[in-house]
């Protein structure tokens, strides 16, 4: 439990914890994450996504950075907070739990708990190309929904944020496309 204030704790969230925190916070603001980047590499067979037909979620793999929102948390939620996260991202253990040092839009320098992909995990996906990452977003459907929703929504938080990712809003064009094609 680290923080620049011994009463609060902060949380780092680069997916949809952006747009679907689910817990209580104090406040929040962007931050940036060193030596991990966002992307659609962990097969989902829960949230987004169910064995016989896996989703795509985002996860932090190792190198680049990582712009997202942080999340500041009173102590006395944090037991309560914690949980909850754990309840959430550790469903299959494809994410680590660890604190990592955490820029905040005002300057400050935070430790933040973050989820990170081990990379070692059944679920981690690697490296898809396009049309793998599209048909798997496309079809996958869990207990949180469907997997293009998790994408899209994500994507226009990040945009609302300023906080731009190319290679994500090159696959959202071409999943609207799709939608669109789906329309006519």
């Amino acid at each position: 439990m680290t923080s620049t204030q011994s009463n609060t704790v902060w949380v780092f969230g680069y997916g949809s914890l952006i747009w679907n925190p689910g817990f209580v916070f104090v406040s929040s603001q962007l931050g940036l994450l060193r030596g991990a980047h966002r992307s659609l590499s962990i097969i989902s067979h829960h949230h987004r996504g169910t064995r016989e037909q896996p989703g795509l979620v985002f996860g932090l793999t190792r190198g680049g950075s990582c712009r997202g929102m942080a999340f500041e948390v009173a102590a006395e939620n944090w037991n309560e907070v914690r949980a909850y996260l754990d309840a959430r991202e550790l469903v299959t253990s494809v994410y680590r739990d660890v604190m990592r040092p955490v820029v905040l839009s005002d300057g400050r320098r935070v430790m933040a708990l973050t989820y990170v992909v081990d990379e070692a995990h059944e679920q981690f996906a690697g490296v898809l190309s396009t049309e793998q990452q599209l048909a798997m977003i496309r079809a996958g459907v869990g207990i949180s929904g469907r997997n293009v929703d998790y994408v899209l929504n994500t994507a226009r938080h990040l945009e609302q944020l300023g906080i731009r990712d190319r290679a994500l809003m090159e696959l959202v064009d071409a999943l609207e496309a799709g939608l669109e094609g789906q329309a006519a």
